[in-house]
């Protein structure tokens, strides 16, 4: 039997819709249109794309948006004084810095987006939101992990109990996923390049989250028949050919529940970007 699949259209239209009631419910209740301000330097055509289809993400919800375009020759202290004035501006609840970085400045990344205040930091990034997420407090998550916790949530995919593994450690997607998963009850394996025997932890997953940026790298046998299988990755094998870290085709007939690529968890990130606006918003009401 075929694997569920889940795609991610579906879930992205439910949570842009719930972004858009909160949005308009702030409006209503206190005058407060949620804000958004993303900052893209250089001319990096990906970047360029990314950065329209949040900026039409936002307009289509009632969030206020604003791009700032810097040219590639600006310096470390010229982004960092554009991103102090922006956290310095009431009508912007969320910063987002598009990366990749231009040559000269991405060495000085972390510093870059370190700068924006945690408050305003709707790309979960900063050690204090990552701090508030490893410790259970309130805080901004990282999009992709969210979407992906959502996702499952929504599906009415059980997570409490469940032995969840995630391939990748990285702190966009591997190590969020992990605390995200541990807060909801999961019994939750990290592994990595190091891990022994992978598909031997990876076959014990109820839920099994890739997320290692190689391309069909999870194959049938590694995958628990019936068990739901997130795929994170993108890859670009072909101009025109975009695969995911699962095998999908293979794994569709051994998993119970399966994420498409394209299709998939790429379309959670943005709609859950449109979420964290729309709580930075409101806790900074709160504070």
């Amino acid at each position: 039997m075929s694997a569920r699949i889940l795609e991610g259209k579906v879930f992205a239209q439910a949570f842009r819709e719930d972004a858009q009631k909160k949005a308009a419910a702030l409006r209503e209740q206190y005058g407060v249109q949620p804000g958004l301000a993303v900052i893209i330097v250089g001319s990096n055509p990906a970047s360029q794309v990314y950065v329209r289809n949040k900026h039409k993400s936002c307009e289509a919800l009632g969030i206020y948006s604003e791009v700032i375009e810097m040219p590639e020759t600006t310096t470390k202290d010229e982004l960092i004084a554009k991103i102090d004035a922006l956290n310095a501006d009431s009508k912007i609840h969320g910063i987002l810095v598009q990366l990749p970085l231009p040559e000269q400045i991405a060495a000085h990344e972390s510093e870059i987006l370190e700068r924006i205040r945690p408050e305003k930091d709707v790309d979960g990034f900063h050690p204090v939101n990552v701090g508030r997420l490893v410790t259970g407090q309130p805080g901004l998550v990282p999009c992709t992990p969210f979407g992906c916790l959502r996702m499952l949530e929504l599906a009415g995919i059980p997570i409490d109990g469940q032995r969840a593994v995630i391939i990748g450690r990285s702190n966009i997607v591997g190590k969020p996923m992990l605390h995200l998963l541990l807060g909801k009850n999961a019994t939750v394996t990290i592994c990595h390049s190091h891990t022994k025997d992978l598909p031997a932890v990876t076959r014990e997953a109820d839920i099994l989250v890739a997320a290692v940026g190689r391309p069909n790298f999870v194959t049938a046998d590694m995958v628990k028949p019936g068990a739901t299988v997130i795929d994170v990755g993108i890859n670009r094998i072909a101009p025109k050919k975009l695969v995911g870290d699962v095998d999908f085709e293979a794994v569709k007939d051994v998993a119970g529940a399966i994420t498409p690529v394209p299709g998939g968890v790429g379309l959670l990130t943005v709609a859950m970007l449109m979420e964290n606006v729309v709580r930075a918003a409101e806790m900074q009401l709160q504070d």
